[in-house]
């Protein structure tokens, strides 16, 4: 079980959604995903976080990941889920967090995405780091490649080049790899207010999954040192091949945290 200090009544994480919203207020599908895993001390990870929101941390360590799936279908409320826009290649970093409410969720450094009209449409909407850049998800039998190579805004050129082979069902899912997905909402800093965006979705179909290349620089280019990733392998490589998802309404923190 992991423990923030100084948070009171943290939620625990739960492989279920806890029923934080009746109206839906988007739903997409979420797609051949590739999460990888680095273990970061919180001290690194705090200057980056929103205010009102810490790292959220497992046995004292918190967590950096490299997220590179298929977006599939974005739609609003109960209308169909758009073919062409809502449907792209996205790759993101994110971090972990929990916020005053002790509500557990994850913060985007970074949200590439292969789409220009989508991305304009969440940095103006959400604030949401989105990027737009030149991307592809390839598979060929058990391994899957992603690539990224950002346009706008910069750093221009920032990029992900990841190559993974799929391996066994995930039968039992470690603490850790627990902490890593089981996440359920995003916490984001929306014009000076900190907002909490909750989600649902089943639960994942994980499998174990074997780096076999990745060279990037988004990670750095989000603000860590870039010996998070240079300097030690992985702790966590996972794949799911996807689920639905819906989120809802914003939602803003009850009380502050203690200093």
């Amino acid at each position: 079980m992991s423990q923030t200090a100084g948070l009171p009544a943290i939620e625990p994480v739960t492989p279920d959604a806890p029923d934080r919203f009746r109206r839906t207020l988007l739903h997409q599908s979420w797609l051949d995903l590739t999460f990888i895993h680095w273990a970061v001390q919180p001290e690194l990870v705090n200057p980056l976080l929103p205010a009102g929101v810490a790292a959220d941390v497992l046995d004292g360590v918190t967590y950096v990941g490299l997220v590179a799936f298929r977006m599939h279908r974005i739609g609003w409320f109960g209308l169909p889920g758009l073919p062409y826009l809502g449907t792209f290649p996205e790759t993101n970093v994110r971090l972990y967090s929990v916020d005053e409410s002790g509500r557990r969720g994850v913060v985007f450094r970074s949200l590439e995405a292969s789409r220009l009209l989508p991305v304009l449409v969440a940095r103006g909407a959400f604030q949401l780091p989105y990027v737009w850049a030149r991307m592809s998800v390839r598979q060929s039998g058990q391994v899957i490649d992603y690539a990224s190579r950002r346009r706008w805004p910069g750093p221009r050129g920032a990029h992900a080049r990841i190559s993974v082979r799929i391996g066994e069902p995930v039968e039992e899912p470690t603490a850790l790899e627990h902490f890593v997905t089981a996440r359920w909402g995003l916490h984001n800093d929306w014009f000076g207010r900190a907002l909490y965006l909750p989600n649902a979705h089943p639960h994942w179909p994980l499998h174990r999954a074997e780096l076999l290349h990745c060279d990037e620089d988004l990670v750095s280019a989000a603000g860590l040192p870039a010996s998070v990733v240079t300097d030690a392998a992985p702790i966590s490589v996972l794949y799911s091949p996807g689920v639905p998802v819906r989120f809802g309404g914003p939602a803003r923190p009850v009380r502050a945290v203690p200093s």
